[in-house]
C-alpha cells in the first residue's frame, strides 16, 4: 500500500535543506521522524474500504554515512537501531504521540532530483520492513540556466514492483493525459533542440546567400557596362 502523503514540519524542512547544503563534494543524508495516519472512509452501500496512509514528519536525525563512496548513503544498523529506541522515544515523551522512523533523506548536489537505480533499490529494502517508509531526495547546488541564480529541488518517492505493459489498463483517464502531455512536452524540448541550432544555420545560410547574390549582381552590372563601353 503506497503513502498518500507527506507532511513535514517547517523545523524538520531547514534541517534537511541545512544538511543538504553543508557538502557539495557527497551526499549525505538521515533519518525522518515521526507518524504514518491511516486514514479510512467506508461507503456502507457498497461495502467499500478505502484507506489513505499520511505521513506526518516532526523531526529529523543527521547520521554519518557507512559507505564513503561520493554517490552512495547509507547507515550502519547500529545508527538505525540507536535512532530507532533513543531518539523515537524521547521524541514520544515531549510529544505525547507515538513517534517511530518513518523515512530517511539524503542530498544529490549537482545532479537531478530524480532517485537513482540505488536510491530506489534502498528504498525498496526499507519498504520491507514498513510499507509507510518514504525517501525525500534534496537536489542542491543546482544553478538556473535562465536566472543564473541556485536554487534546490525536492521530492518524496517510494519503491513500487515493476509492472508489465499489460498490466496498465487501470490507469485513469486523468493519468493518462498527464503521461500524454509530458511525453509531448519532452517530444518538443528535444525537437526544438536538435531544430532550434539548424533552423538558425539555415538562415544565417540564407542571409549570406542573398548578401552573395547582391554582389554577383553588381558585379554583372559592371562587367556589362564595361562590355558597352569597349563596343
Amino acid at each position: 500500500m503506497a503513502v498518500q502523503a507527506v507532511h513535514i514540519q517547517g523545523d524538520a524542512f531547514l534541517v534537511c535543506v541545512t544538511h543538504s547544503l553543508s557538502t557539495e563534494r557527497e551526499e549525505v543524508m538521515g533519518l525522518c521522524i515521526g507518524e504514518v495516519n491511516v486514514n479510512k472512509a467506508i461507503i456502507h452501500q457498497w461495502v467499500l474500504c478505502i484507506v489513505r496512509l499520511i505521513v506526518h514528519i516532526h523531526s529529523v536525525i543527521i547520521l554519518r554515512r557507512s559507505d564513503k563512496r561520493k554517490d552512495r548513503v547509507e547507515i550502519s544498523p547500529e545508527q538505525l537501531s540507536a535512532a530507532t529506541t533513543e531518539n523515537t522515544h524521547r521524541l514520544a515523551e515531549i510529544t505525547g504521540r507515538p513517534m517511530r522512523v518513518v523515512g530517511w533523506y539524503h542530498s544529490h548536489p549537482h545532479i537531478t532530483v530524480w532517485p537513482s537505480h540505488v536510491d530506489v533499490r534502498t528504498q525498496a529494502m526499507y519498504q520491507m520492513m514498513d510499507v509507510g517508509f518514504v525517501g525525500l531526495i534534496f537536489s542542491c547546488f543546482i544553478e538556473d540556466k535562465n536566472t543564473k541564480t541556485g536554487r534546490i529541488l525536492y521530492t518524496c518517492f517510494q519503491s513500487v514492483q515493476a509492472q508489465k505493459s499489460s498490466d496498465l489498463g487501470h490507469l485513469d483517464s486523468i493519468t493518462k493525459i498527464h503521461n500524454g502531455s509530458v511525453f509531448t512536452k519532452n517530444l518538443c524540448g528535444q525537437m526544438s533542440a536538435i531544430s532550434g541550432p539548424l533552423l538558425q544555420w539555415l538562415e544565417d545560410r540564407l542571409e549570406q546567400n542573398q548578401q552573395r547574390a547582391q554582389e554577383l549582381q553588381s558585379e554583372k552590372e559592371q562587367l556589362l557596362q564595361e562590355l558597352k563601353a569597349l563596343g
